[in-house]
């Protein structure tokens, strides 16, 4: 006489895990860029004033001389760039910071005094051409107003010259005049990430200014405070 097996339990089948991906349980949510966000009327307004202040500034330092005059030329200028030949939109995301923004201000002129002294100097040696390169200097800060001030800050001093902005990467490509060898090439290139740090210290946001933290090389450590 066969015996039937007694009948098993019946299994409940489990839910089938949660997809958790790209994001994994636990882990902070990606960062999100305040460029990726719509722009509200009131952002617009305020990156619209922002670049308005930015292209009479520069302006009026092309010129050379602070007057009534080269302001309302930049205010006309400004006016006519903004509305005949419209931007994209730059997100300024940070906020400005009184004392890094004067202690920026202070060293962009004595930079300009020792730029002038030494082009000067370069001018007068005769027999020895100054040497020039080309350097490539990737910026840690790729927003495009951060890539935008550096290069008007580095054109502004005598001796260096934007020839071209790798947007994408966020690389300037810097003509420079008196480098004769690699360690004064890497000098230049430290000295324009301490710019961008000054910059960003002036101008920049919390995100900004730690990023700019955790991607200081070691010999400009303490030197951008």
């Amino acid at each position: 006489m066969s015996h039937d097996p007694p009948p098993q339990p019946s299994e409940e089948l489990s839910p089938p895990p949660e997809d958790l991906s790209p994001q994994r349980a636990g882990e902070p949510s990606p960062p999100v860029h305040p460029e990726d966000l719509p722009l509200t009327p009131a952002a617009h307004r305020r990156n619209q004033a922002v670049a308005m202040i930015v292209l009479v500034t520069v302006w009026v330092l092309l010129w050379g001389t602070l007057s009534w005059a080269n302001v309302l030329g930049g205010l006309v200028v400004g006016l006519v760039v903004l509305t005949v030949f419209p931007l994209p939109p730059v997100t300024f995301a940070g906020r400005v910071h009184p004392v890094p923004l004067l202690r920026f201000a202070l060293r962009f002129l004595r930079d300009l005094v020792v730029a002038s002294v030494q082009i000067a100097v370069l001018a007068l040696r005769f027999g020895h051409p100054p040497l020039g390169a080309i350097i490539a200097v990737p910026l840690r800060v790729r927003s495009d107003l951060n890539l935008t001030l550096t290069a008007e800050a580095l054109s502004l001093v005598p001796g260096s010259l934007i020839v071209e902005v790798d947007r994408d990467a966020g690389i300037l490509y810097v003509h420079v005049l008196g480098v004769r060898d690699r360690a004064e090439v890497e000098r230049f290139r430290d000295g324009v990430l301490e710019l961008e740090a000054r910059l960003i210290a002036a101008i920049g946001s919390a995100q900004e200014q730690r990023l700019i933290r955790e991607h200081t090389p070691s010999t400009l450590e303490g030197s951008s405070r």
